[in-house]
Protein backbone atom coordinates (compact mmCIF):
# COMPACT_ATOMS: atom_id res chain seq x y z
CA UNK A 1 0.00 0.00 0.00
CA UNK A 2 1.38 3.38 -1.08
CA UNK A 3 0.90 5.73 1.88
CA UNK A 4 0.95 8.68 -0.51
CA UNK A 5 -2.35 7.50 -2.00
CA UNK A 6 -4.22 7.22 1.31
CA UNK A 7 -6.81 9.94 1.79
CA UNK A 8 -8.63 8.79 4.91
CA UNK A 9 -8.18 6.42 7.85
CA UNK A 10 -10.98 5.95 10.35
CA UNK A 11 -11.79 3.65 13.24
CA UNK A 12 -15.43 2.54 13.24
CA UNK A 13 -17.66 0.24 15.21
CA UNK A 14 -18.18 -3.09 13.48
CA UNK A 15 -21.72 -3.78 12.23
CA UNK A 16 -23.46 -6.82 10.76
CA UNK A 17 -23.49 -4.98 7.42
CA UNK A 18 -19.68 -5.34 7.38
CA UNK A 19 -19.86 -9.15 7.49
CA UNK A 20 -19.12 -9.99 3.85
CA UNK A 21 -16.15 -7.61 3.65
CA UNK A 22 -14.92 -8.72 7.08
CA UNK A 23 -15.03 -12.37 6.03
CA UNK A 24 -12.94 -11.66 2.93
CA UNK A 25 -10.45 -9.59 4.93
CA UNK A 26 -10.14 -12.33 7.58
CA UNK A 27 -9.49 -15.06 5.02
CA UNK A 28 -6.85 -12.89 3.35
CA UNK A 29 -5.18 -12.11 6.68
CA UNK A 30 -5.11 -15.75 7.78
CA UNK A 31 -3.83 -16.99 4.42
CA UNK A 32 -7.11 -18.60 3.41
CA UNK A 33 -7.32 -21.02 6.36
CA UNK A 34 -10.81 -22.53 6.35
CA UNK A 35 -13.06 -21.71 9.33
CA UNK A 36 -10.73 -18.86 10.31
CA UNK A 37 -13.52 -16.32 9.93
CA UNK A 38 -16.43 -15.51 12.22
CA UNK A 39 -19.93 -16.45 11.12
CA UNK A 40 -22.61 -13.83 10.65
CA UNK A 41 -24.46 -14.78 13.84
CA UNK A 42 -21.18 -14.34 15.78
CA UNK A 43 -20.85 -10.78 14.52
CA UNK A 44 -24.49 -10.06 15.35
CA UNK A 45 -24.04 -11.37 18.90
CA UNK A 46 -20.77 -9.50 19.51
CA UNK A 47 -22.01 -6.17 18.18
CA UNK A 48 -25.19 -6.50 20.24
CA UNK A 49 -23.68 -7.49 23.58
CA UNK A 50 -20.56 -5.28 23.46
CA UNK A 51 -20.60 -2.86 20.49
CA UNK A 52 -17.70 -0.67 21.67
CA UNK A 53 -15.46 -3.73 21.89
CA UNK A 54 -15.79 -4.57 18.18
CA UNK A 55 -14.07 -2.19 15.76
CA UNK A 56 -12.72 -2.13 12.25
CA UNK A 57 -10.15 0.22 10.82
CA UNK A 58 -10.96 1.45 7.34
CA UNK A 59 -8.58 2.93 4.79
CA UNK A 60 -10.38 4.96 2.15
CA UNK A 61 -13.58 3.10 3.01
CA UNK A 62 -12.15 -0.45 2.85
CA UNK A 63 -11.64 -2.67 5.88
CA UNK A 64 -7.91 -2.88 6.60
CA UNK A 65 -8.06 -4.51 10.03
CA UNK A 66 -10.25 -5.58 12.90
CA UNK A 67 -10.19 -5.99 16.69
CA UNK A 68 -12.77 -8.00 18.64
CA UNK A 69 -13.01 -8.36 22.41
CA UNK A 70 -15.13 -9.42 25.36
CA UNK A 71 -15.38 -8.36 28.99
CA UNK A 72 -14.82 -11.17 31.47
CA UNK A 73 -14.83 -11.63 35.22
CA UNK A 74 -11.28 -12.84 35.41
CA UNK A 75 -11.66 -14.53 38.79
CA UNK A 76 -13.99 -17.05 37.12
CA UNK A 77 -11.43 -17.91 34.42
CA UNK A 78 -9.10 -20.86 34.96
CA UNK A 79 -5.42 -19.87 34.79
CA UNK A 80 -4.83 -22.76 32.37
CA UNK A 81 -7.68 -21.86 30.03
CA UNK A 82 -7.95 -22.35 26.28
CA UNK A 83 -9.28 -20.06 23.56
CA UNK A 84 -12.44 -22.16 23.41
CA UNK A 85 -12.94 -21.66 27.15
CA UNK A 86 -12.96 -17.89 26.64
CA UNK A 87 -15.31 -17.60 23.69
CA UNK A 88 -17.65 -20.25 25.14
CA UNK A 89 -18.30 -22.07 21.90
CA UNK A 90 -21.07 -20.44 19.86
CA UNK A 91 -22.53 -18.39 22.68
CA UNK A 92 -19.78 -16.10 24.06
CA UNK A 93 -21.18 -17.14 27.42
CA UNK A 94 -18.16 -15.77 29.31
CA UNK A 95 -18.91 -12.19 28.29
CA UNK A 96 -19.89 -10.28 31.42
CA UNK A 97 -20.72 -6.60 31.16
CA UNK A 98 -19.92 -6.28 34.87
CA UNK A 99 -16.56 -8.03 34.55
CA UNK A 100 -13.17 -6.47 35.28
CA UNK A 101 -10.92 -7.45 32.34
CA UNK A 102 -11.01 -6.77 28.60
CA UNK A 103 -10.16 -10.03 26.80
CA UNK A 104 -9.02 -9.75 23.17
CA UNK A 105 -10.38 -12.57 21.02
CA UNK A 106 -9.19 -11.46 17.57
CA UNK A 107 -7.06 -8.79 15.93
CA UNK A 108 -5.60 -8.61 12.44
CA UNK A 109 -4.34 -6.24 9.76
CA UNK A 110 -4.63 -7.23 6.11
CA UNK A 111 -1.20 -7.96 4.57
CA UNK A 112 -1.35 -5.05 2.11
CA UNK A 113 -1.83 -2.55 4.96
CA UNK A 114 0.90 -3.83 7.28
CA UNK A 115 3.71 -1.44 8.06
CA UNK A 116 1.39 1.58 8.50
CA UNK A 117 1.20 1.12 12.29
CA UNK A 118 -2.52 0.39 12.06
CA UNK A 119 -2.12 -2.44 14.55
CA UNK A 120 -0.84 0.02 17.13
CA UNK A 121 -3.91 2.15 16.49
CA UNK A 122 -6.19 -0.81 17.27
CA UNK A 123 -4.23 -1.56 20.43
CA UNK A 124 -4.40 2.10 21.49
CA UNK A 125 -8.16 2.00 21.00
CA UNK A 126 -8.43 -1.05 23.24
CA UNK A 127 -6.41 0.76 25.91
CA UNK A 128 -8.77 3.72 25.77
CA UNK A 129 -11.79 1.41 26.08
CA UNK A 130 -10.15 -0.29 29.06
CA UNK A 131 -9.52 3.07 30.74
CA UNK A 132 -12.96 4.49 29.94
CA UNK A 133 -14.74 1.38 31.24
CA UNK A 134 -12.48 1.33 34.31
CA UNK A 135 -11.31 -2.24 33.71
CA UNK A 136 -8.23 -3.62 35.46
CA UNK A 137 -6.37 -4.80 32.39
CA UNK A 138 -6.36 -6.14 28.85
CA UNK A 139 -5.39 -9.78 28.35
CA UNK A 140 -5.29 -12.20 25.47
CA UNK A 141 -3.56 -15.36 24.37
CA UNK A 142 -0.74 -14.34 22.06
CA UNK A 143 0.43 -16.77 19.40
CA UNK A 144 4.11 -17.65 18.91
CA UNK A 145 4.18 -18.10 15.12
CA UNK A 146 7.93 -18.72 14.89
CA UNK A 147 8.10 -21.22 17.74
CA UNK A 148 7.99 -24.18 15.33
CA UNK A 149 11.45 -23.11 14.13
CA UNK A 150 12.89 -23.45 17.64
CA UNK A 151 11.28 -26.59 19.08
CA UNK A 152 14.44 -27.47 20.96
CA UNK A 153 13.64 -24.54 23.27
CA UNK A 154 10.98 -24.63 25.95
CA UNK A 155 8.28 -21.99 25.56
CA UNK A 156 9.82 -20.09 28.47
CA UNK A 157 13.28 -20.12 26.85
CA UNK A 158 11.76 -19.02 23.56
CA UNK A 159 9.97 -16.08 25.18
CA UNK A 160 13.14 -14.97 26.96
CA UNK A 161 15.10 -15.02 23.71
CA UNK A 162 12.38 -13.01 22.00
CA UNK A 163 12.47 -10.42 24.80
CA UNK A 164 16.26 -10.17 24.44
CA UNK A 165 15.84 -9.70 20.64
CA UNK A 166 17.80 -12.90 19.97
CA UNK A 167 14.78 -14.34 18.14
CA UNK A 168 12.29 -12.36 16.08
CA UNK A 169 8.67 -13.25 16.63
CA UNK A 170 6.38 -10.78 14.78
CA UNK A 171 3.46 -11.25 17.18
CA UNK A 172 5.30 -11.24 20.51
CA UNK A 173 7.67 -8.47 19.47
CA UNK A 174 4.74 -6.29 18.46
CA UNK A 175 2.82 -6.94 21.67
CA UNK A 176 5.82 -6.29 23.90
CA UNK A 177 6.55 -3.04 22.05
CA UNK A 178 2.96 -1.98 22.83
CA UNK A 179 3.51 -2.33 26.61
CA UNK A 180 2.05 -5.82 27.02
CA UNK A 181 3.96 -8.21 29.26
CA UNK A 182 3.86 -12.03 29.33
CA UNK A 183 2.10 -13.56 32.34
CA UNK A 184 2.22 -17.32 31.71
CA UNK A 185 2.39 -19.95 28.98
CA UNK A 186 -0.89 -21.57 27.98
CA UNK A 187 -0.72 -25.13 26.63
CA UNK A 188 -3.16 -26.45 24.02
CA UNK A 189 -4.57 -22.94 23.72
CA UNK A 190 -5.63 -22.89 20.08
CA UNK A 191 -6.30 -26.22 18.38
CA UNK A 192 -4.59 -26.51 15.02
CA UNK A 193 -2.05 -23.72 15.61
CA UNK A 194 0.93 -25.83 14.53
CA UNK A 195 3.21 -22.80 14.06
CA UNK A 196 2.97 -22.16 17.81
CA UNK A 197 2.84 -25.88 18.62
CA UNK A 198 -0.56 -24.99 20.14
CA UNK A 199 1.11 -22.87 22.82
CA UNK A 200 0.16 -19.29 23.56
CA UNK A 201 1.49 -16.59 25.84
CA UNK A 202 -1.01 -14.89 28.10
CA UNK A 203 -0.20 -11.21 27.52
CA UNK A 204 -1.40 -8.42 29.80
CA UNK A 205 -1.56 -4.62 29.83
CA UNK A 206 -2.33 -3.04 33.20
CA UNK A 207 -4.63 -0.04 33.46
CA UNK A 208 -2.86 2.22 35.95
CA UNK A 209 -6.01 4.39 36.21
CA UNK A 210 -8.17 1.52 37.42
CA UNK A 211 -10.15 2.24 40.58
CA UNK A 212 -12.52 0.05 42.50
CA UNK A 213 -15.52 -0.12 42.46
CA UNK A 214 -16.10 0.12 38.72
CA UNK A 215 -17.20 3.44 37.31
CA UNK A 216 -19.65 3.91 34.50
CA UNK A 217 -18.17 4.05 31.03
CA UNK A 218 -17.14 7.43 29.68
CA UNK A 219 -17.35 7.90 25.93
CA UNK A 220 -15.76 11.36 25.83
CA UNK A 221 -12.00 11.81 25.60
CA UNK A 222 -11.16 14.39 28.23
CA UNK A 223 -7.43 14.00 28.86
CA UNK A 224 -5.31 15.14 25.91
CA UNK A 225 -1.56 14.57 25.74
CA UNK A 226 0.54 17.29 24.12
CA UNK A 227 4.00 16.65 22.69
CA UNK A 228 5.95 19.88 22.16
CA UNK A 229 9.17 19.72 20.17
CA UNK A 230 11.80 22.24 21.24
CA UNK A 231 13.74 22.12 18.01
CA UNK A 232 17.42 22.96 17.70
CA UNK A 233 18.52 24.87 14.64
CA UNK A 234 21.54 23.10 13.13
CA UNK A 235 23.00 22.64 9.65
CA UNK A 236 21.56 19.84 7.49
CA UNK A 237 22.93 18.40 4.27
CA UNK A 238 19.51 18.55 2.71
CA UNK A 239 15.79 17.92 3.04
CA UNK A 240 16.17 14.19 3.73
CA UNK A 241 18.40 14.83 6.72
CA UNK A 242 16.02 17.42 8.12
CA UNK A 243 13.00 15.12 7.71
CA UNK A 244 14.89 12.30 9.39
CA UNK A 245 15.21 14.53 12.46
CA UNK A 246 11.53 15.48 12.16
CA UNK A 247 10.48 11.81 12.13
CA UNK A 248 12.76 11.09 15.08
CA UNK A 249 10.90 13.63 17.20
CA UNK A 250 7.47 12.51 16.00
CA UNK A 251 8.38 8.93 16.86
CA UNK A 252 9.54 10.10 20.30
CA UNK A 253 6.34 11.91 21.28
CA UNK A 254 4.14 9.23 19.65
CA UNK A 255 5.85 6.60 21.81
CA UNK A 256 4.30 8.37 24.80
CA UNK A 257 0.86 8.14 23.15
CA UNK A 258 0.75 11.88 22.58
CA UNK A 259 -2.27 13.22 20.73
CA UNK A 260 -0.37 16.16 19.20
CA UNK A 261 3.18 16.76 17.97
CA UNK A 262 3.91 20.49 17.73
CA UNK A 263 6.81 22.02 15.79
CA UNK A 264 8.05 25.64 16.02
CA UNK A 265 7.78 28.49 13.56
CA UNK A 266 10.20 28.23 10.61
CA UNK A 267 11.69 24.94 11.87
CA UNK A 268 12.90 24.28 8.30
CA UNK A 269 15.03 27.46 8.19
CA UNK A 270 18.33 25.51 8.21
CA UNK A 271 17.64 24.54 4.57
CA UNK A 272 18.14 28.19 3.66
CA UNK A 273 21.90 27.89 4.25
CA UNK A 274 22.55 26.75 0.67
CA UNK A 275 20.91 29.98 -0.56
CA UNK A 276 22.82 32.28 1.78
CA UNK A 277 24.66 33.87 -1.17
CA UNK A 278 21.33 35.30 -2.38
CA UNK A 279 19.47 38.36 -1.19
CA UNK A 280 17.23 37.50 1.77
CA UNK A 281 13.92 37.79 -0.15
CA UNK A 282 15.21 35.42 -2.84
CA UNK A 283 16.64 32.98 -0.31
CA UNK A 284 13.39 32.55 1.60
CA UNK A 285 11.46 32.05 -1.64
CA UNK A 286 13.85 29.21 -2.42
CA UNK A 287 13.09 27.82 1.03
CA UNK A 288 9.38 28.02 0.20
CA UNK A 289 9.91 25.50 -2.61
CA UNK A 290 10.40 22.77 0.03
CA UNK A 291 7.07 23.44 1.77
CA UNK A 292 4.83 21.25 -0.38
CA UNK A 293 7.15 18.25 -0.04
CA UNK A 294 7.46 18.72 3.72
CA UNK A 295 3.70 18.93 4.15
CA UNK A 296 3.17 15.73 2.16
CA UNK A 297 5.68 13.93 4.36
CA UNK A 298 4.07 15.27 7.55
CA UNK A 299 0.68 14.01 6.34
CA UNK A 300 2.18 10.55 5.90
CA UNK A 301 3.83 10.66 9.34
CA UNK A 302 0.58 11.72 11.04
CA UNK A 303 -1.08 8.58 9.67
CA UNK A 304 1.88 6.31 10.26
CA UNK A 305 2.44 7.40 13.87
CA UNK A 306 -1.24 7.93 14.73
CA UNK A 307 -0.72 11.49 15.90
CA UNK A 308 -2.02 14.93 14.98
CA UNK A 309 0.87 17.08 13.75
CA UNK A 310 1.00 20.87 13.92
CA UNK A 311 3.70 21.82 11.44
CA UNK A 312 4.76 25.06 13.11
CA UNK A 313 5.16 27.31 10.10
CA UNK A 314 6.94 27.55 6.76
CA UNK A 315 7.15 30.11 3.97
CA UNK A 316 4.75 29.57 1.10
CA UNK A 317 4.26 31.46 -2.15
CA UNK A 318 0.68 31.93 -3.36
CA UNK A 319 -0.02 34.01 -6.48
CA UNK A 320 3.58 35.25 -6.28
CA UNK A 321 3.03 36.55 -2.74
CA UNK A 322 5.01 35.22 0.22
CA UNK A 323 3.12 34.07 3.32
CA UNK A 324 3.99 32.50 6.67
CA UNK A 325 1.75 29.42 6.93
CA UNK A 326 1.40 26.10 8.68
CA UNK A 327 -0.60 22.88 8.39
CA UNK A 328 -2.61 20.78 10.80
CA UNK A 329 -2.14 17.16 9.67
CA UNK A 330 -4.71 14.98 11.43
CA UNK A 331 -4.10 11.31 12.10
CA UNK A 332 -7.18 10.36 10.08
CA UNK A 333 -5.47 11.63 6.90
CA UNK A 334 -7.22 15.01 6.66
CA UNK A 335 -5.37 18.32 6.84
CA UNK A 336 -6.00 22.06 7.00
CA UNK A 337 -3.96 25.21 6.48
CA UNK A 338 -3.52 28.24 8.74
CA UNK A 339 -1.82 31.61 8.18
CA UNK A 340 0.08 34.19 10.19
CA UNK A 341 -2.21 37.21 10.40
CA UNK A 342 0.29 39.75 11.74
CA UNK A 343 3.80 39.63 10.29
CA UNK A 344 6.58 41.29 12.26
CA UNK A 345 8.24 44.46 10.96
CA UNK A 346 11.37 42.37 10.30
CA UNK A 347 9.48 39.77 8.23
CA UNK A 348 7.92 42.50 6.12
CA UNK A 349 11.10 44.57 5.72
CA UNK A 350 13.67 41.83 5.09
CA UNK A 351 11.62 39.15 3.31
CA UNK A 352 8.58 40.97 1.95
CA UNK A 353 6.25 38.68 3.91
CA UNK A 354 2.53 39.36 3.41
CA UNK A 355 -0.17 39.35 6.08
CA UNK A 356 -2.51 36.36 6.14
CA UNK A 357 -6.30 36.54 6.23
CA UNK A 358 -7.34 33.12 7.52
CA UNK A 359 -8.48 32.56 11.11
CA UNK A 360 -10.50 29.60 12.36
CA UNK A 361 -10.82 26.88 14.95
CA UNK A 362 -10.10 23.29 13.91
CA UNK A 363 -12.13 20.24 14.86
CA UNK A 364 -9.96 17.35 16.06
CA UNK A 365 -10.50 14.04 17.83
CA UNK A 366 -9.36 15.90 20.96
CA UNK A 367 -11.76 18.82 20.82
CA UNK A 368 -11.59 22.21 19.14
CA UNK A 369 -8.17 23.82 18.83
CA UNK A 370 -6.79 27.11 17.61
CA UNK A 371 -3.36 27.90 16.15
CA UNK A 372 -1.70 31.33 16.16
CA UNK A 373 1.82 31.82 14.82
CA UNK A 374 4.18 33.71 17.17
CA UNK A 375 3.41 37.46 16.81
CA UNK A 376 -0.31 36.73 16.44
CA UNK A 377 -0.38 35.68 20.11
CA UNK A 378 0.30 39.31 21.05
CA UNK A 379 -3.07 40.42 19.66
CA UNK A 380 -5.75 39.30 22.13
CA UNK A 381 -8.63 39.80 19.72
CA UNK A 382 -7.59 36.78 17.64
CA UNK A 383 -7.62 34.35 20.54
CA UNK A 384 -10.91 35.81 21.78
CA UNK A 385 -12.54 35.12 18.41
CA UNK A 386 -11.30 31.53 18.58
CA UNK A 387 -12.54 31.18 22.16
CA UNK A 388 -15.98 32.33 21.03
CA UNK A 389 -15.94 29.39 18.60
CA UNK A 390 -15.33 26.94 21.45
CA UNK A 391 -11.54 26.56 21.41
CA UNK A 392 -10.15 24.30 24.17
CA UNK A 393 -6.43 24.39 23.34
CA UNK A 394 -4.47 27.19 21.68
CA UNK A 395 -1.18 26.22 20.04
CA UNK A 396 1.45 28.89 19.43
CA UNK A 397 4.49 27.85 17.36
CA UNK A 398 7.04 30.64 17.67
CA UNK A 399 10.56 31.77 16.80
CA UNK A 400 12.29 34.46 18.85
CA UNK A 401 15.92 35.53 18.74
CA UNK A 402 16.23 37.32 22.09
CA UNK A 403 14.89 36.89 25.59
CA UNK A 404 12.94 40.13 25.11
CA UNK A 405 11.06 38.67 22.15
CA UNK A 406 10.50 35.39 23.95
CA UNK A 407 9.09 37.17 27.00
CA UNK A 408 6.54 38.95 24.83
CA UNK A 409 5.29 35.66 23.42
CA UNK A 410 5.32 33.87 26.77
CA UNK A 411 3.55 36.58 28.77
CA UNK A 412 0.92 37.07 26.09
CA UNK A 413 0.37 33.30 25.87
CA UNK A 414 -0.23 33.14 29.62
CA UNK A 415 -2.67 36.02 29.34
CA UNK A 416 -4.54 34.22 26.55
CA UNK A 417 -4.94 31.16 28.80
CA UNK A 418 -6.42 33.20 31.65
CA UNK A 419 -8.71 35.50 29.68
CA UNK A 420 -10.04 32.75 27.39
CA UNK A 421 -10.17 29.97 30.00
CA UNK A 422 -8.25 27.56 27.77
CA UNK A 423 -4.95 25.72 27.61
CA UNK A 424 -2.11 27.33 25.66
CA UNK A 425 0.94 25.46 24.38
CA UNK A 426 3.96 27.29 22.96
CA UNK A 427 6.75 25.58 21.03
CA UNK A 428 9.96 27.28 19.90
CA UNK A 429 13.44 26.77 18.45
CA UNK A 430 16.82 27.00 20.12
CA UNK A 431 20.44 27.16 18.91
CA UNK A 432 21.89 29.23 16.10
CA UNK A 433 22.36 29.29 12.34
CA UNK A 434 25.55 31.24 11.61
CA UNK A 435 25.25 30.54 7.87
CA UNK A 436 21.69 31.80 7.43
CA UNK A 437 21.12 35.53 7.17
CA UNK A 438 18.41 36.99 9.41
CA UNK A 439 18.16 33.69 11.36
CA UNK A 440 21.33 33.91 13.43
CA UNK A 441 20.26 33.07 17.00
CA UNK A 442 17.22 31.59 18.75
CA UNK A 443 15.92 31.79 22.32
CA UNK A 444 13.12 29.57 23.62
CA UNK A 445 11.52 27.80 26.53
CA UNK A 446 8.52 25.79 25.35
CA UNK A 447 5.68 25.48 27.84
CA UNK A 448 2.05 24.60 28.53
CA UNK A 449 -0.06 27.21 30.32
CA UNK A 450 -3.40 26.91 32.08
CA UNK A 451 -6.02 29.19 33.58
CA UNK A 452 -5.33 30.24 37.19
CA UNK A 453 -7.98 28.65 39.39
CA UNK A 454 -8.26 25.98 42.06
CA UNK A 455 -8.22 23.02 39.64
CA UNK A 456 -5.07 24.28 37.91
CA UNK A 457 -1.52 25.21 38.95
CA UNK A 458 -1.66 28.42 40.96
CA UNK A 459 0.90 30.08 38.69
CA UNK A 460 -0.81 28.87 35.51
CA UNK A 461 2.18 26.81 34.37
CA UNK A 462 1.44 23.15 33.65
CA UNK A 463 4.88 22.25 32.28
CA UNK A 464 8.06 23.91 31.03
CA UNK A 465 11.02 22.80 28.96
CA UNK A 466 14.60 23.62 29.88
CA UNK A 467 15.59 26.98 28.44
CA UNK A 468 17.63 26.86 25.21
CA UNK A 469 17.99 23.06 25.21
CA UNK A 470 16.82 20.69 22.47
CA UNK A 471 14.19 18.39 23.98
CA UNK A 472 10.58 17.28 23.96
CA UNK A 473 7.97 18.37 26.48
CA UNK A 474 5.04 16.00 27.09
CA UNK A 475 2.10 17.14 29.20
CA UNK A 476 -1.50 16.08 29.80
CA UNK A 477 -4.35 18.58 29.86
CA UNK A 478 -7.82 17.71 31.15
CA UNK A 479 -10.61 19.29 29.10
CA UNK A 480 -13.23 18.43 31.70
CA UNK A 481 -11.57 20.92 34.06
CA UNK A 482 -12.26 23.66 31.53
CA UNK A 483 -15.96 22.74 31.51
CA UNK A 484 -16.08 23.03 35.29
CA UNK A 485 -14.16 26.31 35.19
CA UNK A 486 -16.57 27.88 32.71
CA UNK A 487 -19.48 27.31 35.11
CA UNK A 488 -17.99 27.11 38.58
CA UNK A 489 -14.71 29.03 38.47
CA UNK A 490 -13.77 31.61 41.10
CA UNK A 491 -14.06 34.07 38.20
CA UNK A 492 -15.68 33.51 34.82
CA UNK A 493 -13.74 35.50 32.24
CA UNK A 494 -15.82 34.30 29.30
CA UNK A 495 -19.27 34.58 30.85
CA UNK A 496 -18.67 37.89 32.63
CA UNK A 497 -17.70 39.91 29.55
CA UNK A 498 -19.73 43.10 29.16
CA UNK A 499 -21.01 42.51 25.66
CA UNK A 500 -23.55 45.25 26.29
CA UNK A 501 -20.60 47.63 26.55
CA UNK A 502 -18.00 46.26 24.09
CA UNK A 503 -17.45 43.34 21.73
CA UNK A 504 -14.88 41.75 19.43
CA UNK A 505 -16.16 41.19 15.90
CA UNK A 506 -14.80 39.56 12.78
CA UNK A 507 -14.94 41.47 9.50
CA UNK A 508 -16.60 39.41 6.77
CA UNK A 509 -15.14 38.63 3.35
CA UNK A 510 -11.53 38.78 4.46
CA UNK A 511 -9.96 37.71 1.16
Amino acid sequence: MDINKIENIELKYLTVDDFAELKAATLESYAGVLNSYWKKHHIKDLTTMFPEGQVVIKVDGDIAGCALSLIVDYDTIDDEHTYEDIIGGESFKNHNANGDVLYGIDVFIKPEYRGLRLGRRLYDYRKEVCENLNLKSIVFGGRMPNYHKHKTLTPKEYIEKVKRKEIHDPVLNFQISNDFHPVRVLKNYLEGDTASNEYAVLMEWDNIYYTKPNKKASTVKTVVRLGLIQWQMRPYKGLNDLMQQVEYFIDSVAAYRSDFAVFPEFFNAPLMAKFNHMHEPDAIRELAKFTETIVEKLKQLSISYNINIISGSMPEVVDDKLYNVGYLCRRDGSFERYEKIHVTPDEAKVWGMQRGNKLQTFETDCGKIGILICYDSEFPELARLLADEGMDILFIPFLTDTQNGYSRVRLCAQARAVENECYVAISGSVGNLPNVNNMDIQYAQSAVFTPCDFSFPSNGIKAEATTNTEMILVADVDLSLLRELHSFGAVKNLKDRRKDFYDVIRIKNQK
